[in-house]
C-alpha cells in the first residue's frame, strides 16, 4: 500500500513536466520547421519561378500558423501562467491600445513593468536594448533607447 502510494505521488509529480517538455520540443519542432520553410522560399527566388515561390511563401505562411495555433493550445491548457494580477499603470497614465511605432515613457519599461522571464510565456527572446512589457492584458516588444513600440501582443494575459 505505502509503494502504491509512493509511486502514485511520483508520477503526479513527473506529469506536469512531461507536458512542458513536450511543449518545449514542440515549440523547437515549428521554429526548425519555419527556418526551412524560409530557406526553401529563399532559394525559391533566387532559382525558382514565380510559381515556386508563391508555393513557398504559402509554406511559410502555414509554418507560422501552425505555429501560432500550436502557442494557443499551450496557452489554453496553462491559463494559470498568463492570468495575472490587476494591471495598475504609472501614476497619471490610462490605458490605450497601442500599436507598433507608439512612443512609451521610461516609467513603462522599468523594473515593474518589465517581463524578466519570456521564455515563461513562450516569448521570442528580447535582444539588445528591447524588452517586453507588460501593458494592460497586452505584452509589446519596446526599445527601451528609444521607447518605441516594436511588436504587440493584445489580449496576450487572461
Amino acid at each position: 500500500m505505502r509503494k502504491m502510494l509512493l509511486i502514485s505521488l511520483v508520477a503526479a509529480a513527473a506529469i506536469p513536466s512531461i507536458a512542458t517538455a513536450q511543449s518545449a520540443s514542440e515549440l523547437r519542432h515549428d521554429d526548425a520547421r519555419i527556418q526551412r520553410e524560409r530557406q526553401e522560399l529563399r532559394d525559391a527566388q533566387r532559382f525558382g519561378t514565380r510559381e515556386d515561390v508563391r508555393e513557398e511563401r504559402r509554406d511559410v505562411r502555414d509554418a507560422v500558423r501552425e505555429k501560432r495555433e500550436d502557442w494557443r493550445d499551450y496557452r489554453e491548457a496553462h491559463r494559470d501562467v498568463y492570468r495575472r494580477p490587476a494591471y495598475i499603470g504609472p501614476r497619471g497614465h490610462h490605458y490605450r491600445p497601442v500599436t507598433v511605432g507608439y512612443r512609451f515613457t521610461p516609467e513603462y519599461y522599468g523594473g515593474r513593468y518589465v517581463i524578466s522571464d519570456p521564455w515563461r510565456y513562450r516569448l521570442p527572446p528580447a535582444h539588445g536594448l528591447n524588452r517586453w512589457v507588460r501593458y494592460g492584458n497586452d505584452v509589446v516588444l519596446v526599445n527601451v533607447r528609444t521607447g518605441r513600440v516594436i511588436e504587440v501582443n493584445r489580449g496576450f494575459f487572461w
